[in-house]
């Protein structure tokens, strides 16, 4: 991955959040809150939560707060009266927060919306922490044409994939072997797949290690994030798939490796804060001090390792073939993904049907194996998408 190193400067980073009211976005905003004189926000974004997002924005002094949902734009106008903060709603709005002047933008929303105000802010050169692995996995190649165009920066902020680019010897990266990504394995690690048939959301969403959103969680429990992360570190480091491996790691302490000629392996290991690597993107080049419990290593549990089941997890094998597949593929896996977990959240869909209905749409729509080349433009992205969401409510039984 190129980066362009940003000269330090004791001013002020103006920061933009995209998605400030989910876990990412929270993190962000507590170590943002307790360095005041290190960061002035620019804008902040969240779905539907205007009472969090109104309190974020006046705690931080925003310049503009904007709801993704216009049917809640009055709520949050209200919530900032006598503020001084501009309020917007919809897609137009969390463009422009992405287009507003800030130095540093968090891409913290969830899912494909994420992309268009994650391109704006490519376009104008802002420095990115990307914790949106979905806009990485549908549009890779468009979104670091538009970093290279704009002379952006792109900072990986998932746990995994910042791991590996703080192991990563940039001058050396034709010694690099193999990236190798840890997993924990999720709620469902050792069980087998008649007690996964009748999994209840609220034990998927129970991950053992991490505090995270609803949608990364069931992701985290079919191991479909590790899917879309294999996706992810292939467009970030230029990494072929057959170059990256999984291995479970059910402690999450070592975040990722790399794996050299020389026989070294250099790992990062930290506690289960997401804290940590987005402190790591917000300070960068520089570090920044966190309150992330440190790791005693005197007192630490054994750290153990073990091969992915991709019988019991099926979702790793179909994003290594959708990768492999290419073209559009990648797009309609994220896509198919994304409407099963929704549906098997409100409980229409098992939790086994999730990666056998978004199987079942890749192959629907990739016909013979090949989907052509992949979209160059945002419109035929979108177009993609909007397709495979189609076909698979229609395949959950949705039929809209």
């Amino acid at each position: 991955m190129d980066v362009n190193r940003p000269a330090a400067s004791e001013a002020p980073r103006r920061v933009t959040i995209l998605g400030s009211t989910g876990s990412v976005g929270c993190n962000t905003v507590d170590l943002i809150a307790r360095a005041p004189d290190r960061f002035a926000v620019e804008a902040l974004t969240a779905n539907r939560n205007v009472a969090l997002l109104a309190e974020q924005a006046r705690r931080l002094g925003a310049r503009l707060a904007v709801v993704a949902d216009p049917g809640s734009y009055g709520a949050l106008k209200a919530a900032l009266a006598g503020s001084g903060i501009e309020a917007a709603a919809g897609e137009a709005g969390l463009i422009a927060a992405g287009e507003r002047p800030a130095d540093w933008v968090m891409a913290a929303i969830v899912g494909f919306a994420g992309l268009p105000p994650t391109l704006a802010a490519a376009r104008r050169g802002a420095t990115i922490a990307l914790a949106n692995k979905e806009a990485m996995v549908c549009a890779g190649g468009v979104l670091l044409d538009a970093v290279r165009r704009g002379g952006a920066c792109l900072l990986p902020v998932d746990s995994e994939h910042n791991a590996i680019f703080q192991c990563l010897d940039q001058g050396n990266r034709d010694a690099v072997e193999r990236l190798i990504l840890t997993a924990s394995g999720g709620p469902f690690r050792t069980w087998s797949l008649e007690q996964m048939a009748h999994a209840s959301p609220a034990q998927a969403l129970a991950h053992p290690n991490w505090d995270m959103g609803a949608k990364i969680s069931i992701d985290s429990a079919t191991m479909m994030n590790k899917g879309l992360e294999l996706i992810e570190a292939h467009h970030l480091f230029d990494m072929p798939g057959e170059r990256i491996d999984i291995v479970v790691h059910p402690q999450s302490v070592i975040h990722s490796m790399v794996s050299y000629s020389d026989g070294s392996v250099v790992a990062q290991l930290g506690d289960q804060d997401m804290r940590v690597p987005i402190a790591h993107a917000l300070a960068w080049p520089r570090r920044m001090q966190t309150t992330a419990a440190r790791l005693d290593f005197a007192k630490l549990s054994a750290l153990t390792f073990e091969a992915p089941d991709e019988v019991r997890f099926p979702a790793l094998r179909l994003a290594r073939e959708t990768l492999e597949i290419g073209g559009a593929a990648p797009i309609i896996l994220n896509a198919a993904n994304e409407i099963a977990v929704e549906r098997y959240l409100v409980s229409e869909i098992r939790f086994l049907d999730i990666v056998r209905i978004v199987e079942n749409v890749v192959q629907q729509l990739t016909g013979s194996g090949r989907s052509g080349q992949a979209p160059d433009r945002f419109e035929d992205i979108q177009a993609v998408d909007a397709r495979a969401r189609a076909v698979t409510r229609q395949v959950c039984g949705v039929g809209r």
